[in-house]
């Protein structure tokens, strides 16, 4: 039986809230209880006993959610999935099994000490595989071995039919496929409970991997030396980038707000036989980046663009303890892949607001320059900070074929932006949405955005859409918003007569749900 946490409770006021400490935006938007789940016949009784009383459920796995999806839920139940981490697939017919509540760093350890196996999944140690999953599940192996979803062999899920009858259902490719292929990353809370993921294969964990940190200091920047940063880093990942033997190498370029200091760039490699033994390609990359001067930084764990803290350095070494050649000022640490991936940070709860884009190709002058505005620009009376991050992408999971078999349509990009701003102080909300929003609006206004889209970036020679699992309600003003994320395809009209056939009352709904 689950445990049922009512107002009263101490516990109540902890639990309601998720990692955006915007939501519920006040009390009159907090849900009226919350259900600690502890395994899945808990999530189905409960979930019956919702129906039935009419109460909309919002499902929570990690409280990591963007938008007001979960934690803004008036009256209705949040179902809390966090004890649902059982690995055990023993029976399942299947190789592996993550429940949702699992954190991705603990599931990292788990797989790696049973089987020697990884997810290509995300860098942030403490988001659950719940809604990281069901949304694509993209990580730093994601251009060596592709999105988690194109590993995923099957899922439990907990639908209700026509007469509110809750249904519990294992589906896979050859079982009800449309509804598989739809939990293969439209995102969350669309279509029923996921309460268990199967995957047959998994890749191979790496070794070891390389960190790389370069810093470059704003007091010494100049327009003409950021365009030079942007440029170089965009055009080797649509150019070079491309080619098999840099897929292990996962690149972060973060753009911080003048306010931070420094902007940087961080970079995990590993060959792709999972080794450093040979590191040209890491060091053709760096050298790259020498004309922009930059000065040794400390290499940032992949969990450290949402917390602005970097993780340890050592300098790089052969095995017989003798530095290996550095090309120019950076700071490098060979370290097992598993001390690299298992022990980050747990991130922290703010207030914060993401948006999200693909691009198919570097960044152009004209980009570079509205960037540059943007992270100079300051707003009276707000406290600046905020970053661009840009990721590198492409490489496995640019696969045509497999946007036909799951919900994630762009598979032609080479980078991964998201726009990120944190802050604790509630009066700062009003000046950090507006320079968010300023800031994207201006950038896909430009000459590189389609003229019928502005303000998007909406899908051309340039730009590939957005990520489903960085939602940003702000997009609900452009009617065309579904085909920011899902594409400009039939993968939308799919996933709305998935929705009408399995959650034909649209008990499953938030603000940017697919429709029935």
């Amino acid at each position: 039986m689950s445990i049922t946490v009512l107002p009263q409770d101490p516990r109540f006021q902890i639990l309601r809230k998720g990692n955006n400490l915007r939501w519920p935006a006040s009390e009159a938007d907090a849900p009226g209880r919350v259900e600690l789940c502890l395994n899945p016949d808990d999530v189905a009784e409960s979930l019956q006993k919702a129906v039935r009383a009419g109460l909309r459920p919002t499902i929570r796995s990690g409280g990591h959610c963007y938008e007001d999806f979960v934690s803004n839920n008036p009256g209705g139940v949040l179902f809390d999935l966090s004890q649902l981490t059982s690995m055990e697939a023993a029976g399942s017919g299947h190789t592996y099994k993550i429940g949702p509540g699992m954190r991705l760093g603990d599931a990292y350890a788990q797989l790696y000490k049973d089987y020697g196996v990884t997810l290509p999944g995300g860098s942030c140690y403490a988001v659950a595989a719940g809604g990281h999953i069901s949304g694509g599940g993209y990580g730093v192996l994601s251009r060596l071995h592709g999105l988690t979803v194109d590993w995923l062999s099957a899922v439990d899920i907990l639908t209700v039919d026509a007469s509110g009858t809750v249904i519990p259902r294992r589906v896979d490719s050859m079982h009800e496929p449309d509804l598989f292929r739809a939990c293969r990353g439209a995102g969350g809370n669309n279509f029923g409970i996921i309460t268990a993921y199967y995957f047959d294969k998994m890749p191979v964990a790496p070794r070891e991997v390389v960190n790389v940190g370069m810093s470059f200091p704003w007091e010494q920047m100049t327009p003409e030396r950021f365009e030079a940063i942007l440029t170089t880093y965009g055009h080797y990942m649509e150019t070079r980038g491309k080619d098999p033997d840099t897929w292990g190498m996962f690149t972060f370029l973060g753009l911080s707000h003048r306010s931070s200091g420094r902007i940087g760039i961080s970079v995990q490699f590993c060959n792709p036989d999972g080794t450093c033994d040979d590191l040209k390609v890491l060091n053709e990359f760096i050298d790259l980046f020498q004309p922009c001067k930059p000065v040794a930084a400390e290499p940032q764990s992949m969990d450290s663009r949402h917390s602005d803290k970097a993780g340890s350095a050592r300098i790089l070494t052969k095995p017989d303890g003798t530095p290996l050649p550095c090309s120019g000022p950076h700071n490098m640490n060979r370290q097992a892949w598993y001390d690299a991936t298992v022990h980050g940070g747990i991130g922290g709860a703010a207030r914060a607001k993401y948006k999200s884009s693909y691009m198919k190709r570097g960044f152009t002058r004209d980009e570079a320059r509205i960037i540059y505005k943007h992270l100079t620009r300051e707003i009276p009376g707000t406290e600046m900070s905020g970053i661009l991050a840009a990721d590198s992408y492409g490489g496995a999971v640019n696969k045509p074929e497999l946007a036909k078999t799951t919900s994630i349509p762009q598979r032609a990009s080479v980078l991964k932006l998201q726009f990120q701003s944190y802050w604790q102080n509630p009066k700062d909300d009003a000046g950090r949405l507006q320079w968010m929003r300023d800031f994207y609006a201006d950038l896909y206004s430009g000459p590189d955005a389609d003229p019928n889209h502005k303000g998007t970036p909406w899908y051309n020679a340039q730009y590939e859409g957005a990520y489903i699992n960085y939602p940003d309600a702000d997009m609900l003003a452009y009617p065309f918003w579904p085909q920011l994320y899902y594409g400009e395809g039939e993968l939308y009209p799919f996933l709305q007569k998935v929705k009408q056939r399995y959650d034909p009352n649209n008990v499953f709904h938030h603000s940017m749900s697919i429709r029935p």
